[in-house]
């Protein structure tokens, strides 16, 4: 089930997503999704400068329901130009098998951002709280990251050393590089 793709099958690709990944593509996918066949080979081809890492791992977590809901059916996903960030995140759902890039597409991996003001004020048991509740945030949010990075590079050369490494700064990897990393099964 999983052989080698040849370009032809990614000609009209069934889901067609770009731009930001935020709800207003969740949606798009979404639809695209659904009416895409039961049966064969289901391209779903992205170009993203990147966004919401929490749509991504929804949009993700709809490609793991009905890869296992329809085994008859193979999702794959084509890279196009730039798959950024979140765009990464929703790439490490697919299994290394069902991920292509086409020539020239660059991946990019970081770390997720955090951008937050803590006020304190007021009683110090109150303060002690909100900087605990915040602190179990960020906690919760490197865990969420982290499985992330694991599924990317599940049947890779890449360690989870060398992507807690080089995210902190953003990794670029070309499609080129990415296949002899063992990140993706081609570059067409």
């Amino acid at each position: 089930m999983n052989d080698l793709l040849p370009p032809t099958m990614f000609g009209a690709p069934a889901v067609v997503l770009y731009g930001a990944v935020d709800y207003a593509m969740y949606t798009s996918f979404r639809e695209q999704l659904l009416r895409a066949p039961t049966e064969g080979v289901v391209a779903v081809e992205l170009t993203t400068l990147g966004g919401d890492p929490e749509v991504a791992r929804m949009m993700g977590e709809d490609i793991r329901y009905y890869s296992d809901a329809h085994p008859q059916r193979r999702l794959v996903f084509l890279g196009k130009a730039a798959i950024y960030s979140a765009g990464t995140t929703f790439m490490s759902f697919f299994v290394r098998e069902n991920r292509y890039l086409t020539r020239g597409t660059r991946l990019m991996i970081h770390e997720r951002k955090l951008i937050r003001t803590l006020n304190i004020d007021g009683p110090l048991t109150a303060c002690v709280a909100s900087v605990k509740a915040t602190l179990h945030e960020i906690e919760a949010s490197v865990i969420i990251q982290n499985e992330g990075f694991e599924n990317l590079i599940k049947g890779s050369s890449v360690t989870m050393e060398e992507v807690l490494a080089r995210a902190p700064v953003n990794w670029y990897i070309e499609a080129q590089e990415a296949l002899s990393l063992g990140l993706v099964q081609a570059v067409i």
